[in-house]
């Protein structure tokens, strides 16, 4: 009877043991999302306490730099014409402005820092708007051709530069491509701009001043209105059009529909940052010349990692910034495009986004 009892009190034991068991297993079952939670927030918090601003940084992207580069700044007028696309080298750009020229056609002002490319074009003629862009910048002004009036303004020191005009189709700093007609078919080799330059003892060294950046952690935080997809209307046939791209973590740029892509390697532009400033545009002679206004501020929008945010445009050190309230407005680290737009019609009815 004791033995009974014995063997009934130890299978009430197993039972018991088994039940606990099992509740062990079902809180422990209800228990990873909880665990996962907080070992994503210790994660966090450590990545913030162990994250350090890099020692040096490129000043036109806020990326990451090896040393500190003190470099000028290479400034190439691009062709932005249809049959100058696909162009070359723009996927390096570390900023690139554009603006009308003549007519609806805009062209491009790329800046070269962070990265010298072999090649780069094609390669246009100057306009007064694009040197002050240039010169702000404190660049070498690498463009093919100019009106007389404007050359001469250049030789006598207007900014620094280097005219396609005097090596063209040199084989060292110019090149003609043969799948191209004039005057969409030239080309500089960026990598021998320096040493063109110093042959022409202009000063291939300067000391850069960054533009405002925020921190890789700040990226996360960015926040406005979801702006997927931009279109700007420079006229009823120029249309540019921006489209945001998770894989790529950036926006991918077009030209009237067509993807703006690298000829060479078919990669495509993608950018950290774009700025759409308005401004006061005017036609100044037959030829359809224009002036346009880049220091007088105005209203504009900035897109970064598919949001957009109203801003205004000021003139901080003669560079085109965004601000807020009279803030500068921090720039995601990466590439920068900025439109430049007239006045009239205007960001209202020129920019559409959804």
């Amino acid at each position: 009877m004791n033995k009974r009892l014995f063997v009934l009190g130890i299978a009430l034991l197993l039972v018991l043991a088994a039940c606990n068991g099992e509740d062990e297993s079902l809180e422990q079952e209800e228990t990873p999302e909880e665990n996962d939670i907080e070992e994503q927030e210790e994660v966090e918090e450590e990545v913030e306490d162990e994250y350090v601003d890099p020692e040096f940084t490129f000043p036109l992207t806020g990326e990451e730099a090896e040393q500190e580069f003190d470099r000028r700044t290479l400034a190439v007028q691009v062709n932005n014409h249809p049959a100058a696309r696909p162009q070359t080298g723009l996927i390096h750009a570390d900023i690139v402005y554009e603006f009308l020229a003549e007519g609806n056609i805009t062209r491009l002002l790329a800046l070269y820092h962070s990265h010298i490319p072999e090649k780069v074009g094609p390669v246009r003629s100057a306009r007064s708007y694009y040197i002050e862009s240039a010169k702000n910048h404190g660049a070498i002004y690498v463009y093919h051709g100019a009106a007389n009036f404007i050359e001469e303004d250049l030789r006598a020191g207007w900014v620094t530069n280097l005219n396609g005009a005097y090596y063209d189709n040199d084989q060292f700093l110019f090149k003609r491509a043969n799948h191209r007609s004039a005057p969409h078919d030239s080309y500089v080799m960026l990598e021998n701009a320096y040493e063109v330059a110093t042959r022409n003892n202009i000063t291939v060294e300067q000391e850069h001043d960054s533009l405002n950046f925020m921190s890789l952690l700040d990226v996360e935080e960015i926040d406005g209105e979801t702006a997927e997809q931009v279109e700007i209307s420079y006229s009823s046939n120029t249309r540019v059009s921006y489209q945001f791209d998770e894989a790529e973590d950036g926006y991918l740029r077009y030209s009237d529909g067509e993807q703006s892509v690298d000829l060479d390697t078919n990669e495509p532009v993608v950018l950290d940052n774009v700025l759409i400033y308005e401004t006061d545009h005017r036609v100044i002679d037959d030829v359809g010349r224009r002036d346009i206004d880049i220091e007088s501020g105005g209203n504009g929008y900035l897109l970064q990692q598919g949001t957009i945010k109203e801003i205004e445009w000021q003139t901080v050190n003669d560079i085109m910034v965004p601000t807020i309230d009279g803030e500068e407005v921090e720039l995601v680290p990466g590439q920068t495009w900025i439109n430049i737009i007239p006045s009239s019609p205007g960001l209202l009815e020129a920019v559409t986004y959804e």
